[in-house]
Parts: structure tokens; C-alpha cells; sequence
């Protein structure tokens, strides 16, 4: 197996011999250096060319966004940030997310966590899945939004819901879908974006400042309204339940499924009770399988169509592929057509 690269930058030496440390624990993981500001770390990076970098948010000099946008423009890598999960340090995580960094892990207890043994594994286990990541499909421009124009054919419900699952590489490819959806959209959207507790918050308020449709933190008990998109808030799985004809947000705080919670099976499962709904559910790019076990179980109830993330725009092919694999999916499209193939599916 080949050995991964990876330049630690910090600007905590702690954090940096840590992170190091930790890192260099797994056989296939080589710190081959560290860096305490982007500038410096803009310079190693021209030498030392590393596989991997992890990313500080908050440092002097240059700043890890400055940095991560640096990089993405000039020579682009998979970035792992690692951050603080304060109010700041959660919005500048998830503009991170959307500038081109490949995933991110949450320093415990502030900029310098005497406690980050308690993420030493996720770390690991990040930056080996980054280093896999499509830095083809990262590292290209994203399109607009297009204007939004009525599908071909209608097959309209009376009733419809869109269900979306991803994990890493999930922000970007959020915000392209999502910014894609008319404001009219006939149905809601209900997302479970694989991210810890106050997180998803902040990745909400940005995607609604982009978009034409309204996206939120789902909140327990609320109604789902079209229109709307709903992000399952971290440390909770998001379940659909159907009142009178309504249907509601549900929170379940049962154990996390293969490590998620929320995780995305426990949401489509939720949606297989449902009746007389059109569904759609598209699952995007994320390491692992989550959301295939769902899906059988939703596509059992009739009236679903199933939707993955093409290989060439997935940053991560995981989960589309494991659901494509297991024969559950009816259309596989590029990251720029999942908008257009959800609204030809529940018609306007």
C-alpha cells in the first residue's frame, strides 16, 4: 500500500505535535512536516509536495481559508481542516467545506484541545479517506445556477418529498444541488449531511443565503412545507412521520447506525411508512454505504425514485456506489443534473 504525505499545519506547537504524533501511528500515514501559518505552509507544500494536508482554521499571517482557497487555486490537494466548534470556527468549517476541503474533524475543547485523543481515530481515518478523494471533480468550477425551466413531462403527485444523503465532499455538492431547485419546488427536502452537533446549523444559514428555496436546521415536531430543505441537525438521526395528512420532522435518538447519527438508512426506512407520497431519494457523494440499507427498504414501498451521483463528480464514490451496486438506483447523474432529474421526477 502506498504511503500518504501529509503536512500538519497548526500555528499551536502542541496541536502540531499532536496531530503529528497521532498521525504517524498508522503505518500508512508519513508526516513529512509541519507548518504554523499558511504562508509558510504555501512554501512547504512547494517542496515537500505532500499527499494530505490538515488544515488549522484559525491562525496568524495567513488564515486556513486564505490558505485552502490558496491551494485549491494554485495546486490543488486533499485538505483536511481541522477546527474549533465554536459559533466562528463552525461557520468558517463549513465555508472551508465549500471552498474545496475535503472533510474536517472538530478540535474537542477550542483552538487547543488537551483532550484531541478523543478524535485521534476520526482524524486518522479522514485523512486516509481524503487521500482518495477525486480531486478532479474538487477542483472543478462549479456551475451557476441555471435558470429553472419546467421538465419535459409531468408526473405530478399530490404529494411528494425529497429525501438527499451525503457525507463527505457533501457540502459543495449541497449547495450546487440545492441552488438549483426552484423556489416553487412541489415538495420538501429533508437532508441528513453526515456532520457533528453544531455544525449543520451554520451549513443551513449558508446554503439559504445561496439559494432560492428556504433551507433550515430541521427543528423537532415542525411541519414540512415545499419549498423548504430541511438539514437533520448533527448528534440526532431525522425521521418523516405523516399527522392528518401532514408530514412532520421527527428526532430519534437511538444508537448511531454504523457509526452515523444522524445517518441517512434511518431516514429513508422512516420514509417507507409513508403512503400515497411520491418520493424521491438521491444519495451523493460520501465514503461508506449509508443509505443503501434504507433504500431497499424504501423502494419496497412503491411509488420511489432513486437517484446517485455519477462517479466523475463524486469527491468521494462510496455511497452512490454502493447503492448503484446493490440495484436500488433508477437514474445515475453528474452532480449538475441530480437538481433537474428531482424536479422531472415529482413534476411541477
Amino acid at each position: 500500500m502506498k504511503t500518504i504525505k501529509v503536512l500538519v499545519v497548526d500555528d499551536s506547537a502542541f496541536m502540531r505535535k499532536w496531530i503529528s504524533d497521532f498521525l504517524s501511528e498508522h503505518p500508512r500515514l508519513e508526516v513529512i512536516g509541519t507548518a504554523r501559518n499558511g504562508q509558510e505552509a504555501l512554501e512547504k507544500i512547494a517542496v515537500c509536495r505532500p499527499d494530505v494536508v490538515t488544515l488549522d482554521v484559525e491562525m496568524p499571517v495567513m488564515d486556513g481559508l486564505v490558505t485552502l482557497r490558496r491551494i485549491m487555486e494554485k495546486q490543488p490537494l486533499p485538505v483536511v481542516m481541522v477546527s474549533s466548534t465554536t459559533k466562528e470556527g463552525a461557520e468558517n468549517t463549513v465555508a472551508a467545506m465549500q471552498y474545496g476541503a475535503v472533510d474536517f474533524v472538530a478540535k474537542p475543547s477550542g483552538p487547543i484541545s488537551l483532550d484531541l485523543y478523543k478524535v485521534k481515530d476520526e482524524l486518522i481515518r479522514k485523512v486516509l479517506h481524503a487521500s482518495e478523494a477525486n480531486m478532479r471533480a474538487l477542483a472543478a468550477r462549479r456551475p451557476k445556477a441555471a435558470p429553472w425551466r419546467p421538465p419535459a413531462k409531468t408526473v405530478r403527485a399530490e404529494k411528494a418529498i425529497v429525501a438527499i444523503g451525503t457525507s463527505t465532499g457533501g457540502p459543495r455538492a449541497l449547495e450546487t444541488v440545492l441552488t438549483q431547485l426552484p423556489p416553487h419546488l412541489a415538495a420538501p427536502v429533508v437532508i441528513v449531511q453526515h456532520m457533528p452537533k453544531g455544525f449543520t446549523k451554520s451549513l443551513a444559514n449558508r446554503l439559504n443565503a445561496l439559494s432560492t428555496i428556504t433551507v433550515k436546521e430541521a427543528e423537532d415536531g415542525e411541519v414540512l412545507r415545499n419549498g423548504t430543505a430541511y438539514i437533520a441537525p448533527g448528534g440526532v438521526h431525522l425521521v418523516v412521520g405523516e399527522e392528518n395528512g401532514v408530514l412532520k420532522a421527527r428526532f430519534d435518538e437511538s444508537l448511531p447506525r454504523a457509526g452515523h447519527r444522524p445517518a441517512v438508512d434511518v431516514l429513508f426506512e422512516s420514509l417507507a411508512a409513508i403512503r400515497r407520497c411520491r418520493k424521491v431519494a438521491v444519495i451523493m457523494t460520501g465514503m461508506g454505504s449509508d443509505g443503501t440499507a434504507g433504500l431497499k427498504k424504501l423502494k419496497e414501498s412503491g411509488d420511489v425514485e432513486a437517484i446517485a451521483e455519477a462517479r466523475e463528480t463524486a469527491i468521494v464514490y462510496g455511497m452512490p456506489r454502493a447503492a448503484i451496486e446493490a440495484g436500488v438506483i433508477d437514474v445515475i447523474a453528474p452532480l449538475d443534473g441530480i437538481a433537474a432529474a428531482i424536479v422531472q421526477s415529482i413534476g411541477e
